[in-house]
């Protein structure tokens, strides 16, 4: 019963103009008298922003916070990858022959996710990584490995919530959500790094130009807290063993390594 009010409730208020008029409020100096009260609640860590929390003239801005420089040291270890996200790490574990991740008790198929089922081939018995990020999070995405990037493409028009109750009772946000994904080639093997939209926003804003992704370099950012999904092919990466779920971890922060 629970399950179906959660459903009822999200349906009726993830409305294209609801949505719009949530944007519209976050990207308006109206919303700036709320910044103060946000920054508090969702205890936001002003030392190391950019910006003095004054200068921030939107509430959209705060979310899009850049911060100092050093703030987020990347892990240089040989074949490392990293956490592209400031964020808990919901859940790791391995992609089925049936093209699916368990996440939280429910199935979600990649190949819905990633929108075809040539692109989900490559992944079977492959690593996935599921990266939450709260409104509170540092909302930058930064790549986990070095890379040429061969295929990028968006899916999905409605966003969904997906924090700990929406991965629960939502109908598969993960796999249905508006979500962009970018497909990097690391000798030979492929990373799939989806980033999902969150509900309401959907934004997802791409800053990296040109085919070649760097370590740590910045590749885009959410209006809002949302999720990444990290997707490796099999034999191609392995965990770090200090990572735990659930476990906070920083962009920078080592989360495994390339096999070679």
């Amino acid at each position: 019963m629970l399950k179906w009010l959660y459903r009822l409730f999200i349906e009726l208020t993830n409305h294209s103009v609801s949505s719009k008029l949530i944007e519209l409020f976050t990207k308006s100096r109206l919303s700036a008298l709320f910044i103060p009260s946000y920054a508090k609640i969702y205890r936001i860590n002003q030392s190391e922003m950019e910006k003095n929390l004054k200068q921030y003239k939107t509430l959209q801005q705060l979310f899009i916070r850049k911060l100092k420089q050093g703030m987020r040291p990347i892990d240089q270890t040989i074949n490392s990858v990293i956490s592209p996200v400031d964020a808990v790490i919901e859940d790791v574990g391995t992609i089925t022959e049936t093209k699916e991740i368990m996440v939280k008790g429910k199935a979600y198929s990649i190949q819905e996710m990633l929108g075809s089922n040539q692109a989900a081939e490559k992944y079977l018995n492959g690593l996935f990584i599921i990266l939450y990020l709260s409104p509170s999070h540092y909302h930058r995405i930064h790549s986990p490995i070095s890379g040429v990037i061969t295929n990028q493409w968006s899916l999905g028009k409605k966003s969904y919530p997906v924090n700990r109750l929406g991965l629960k009772y939502g109908r598969a946000p993960l796999a249905k959500n508006y979500r962009l994904i970018t497909e990097v080639n690391v000798n030979g093997k492929h990373a799939a790094i989806v980033k999902v939209g969150a509900m309401f926003v959907n934004s997802i804003e791409l800053t990296h130009k040109g085919e070649h992704l760097t370590k740590g370099e910045e590749m885009a950012y959410f209006s809002f807290g949302s999720t990444v999904v990290l997707l490796f092919e099999k034999d191609a990466f392995e965990l770090d063993s200090a990572i735990k779920v659930p476990m906070d971890i920083k962009v920078g922060e080592r989360i495994g390594y390339l096999k070679q």
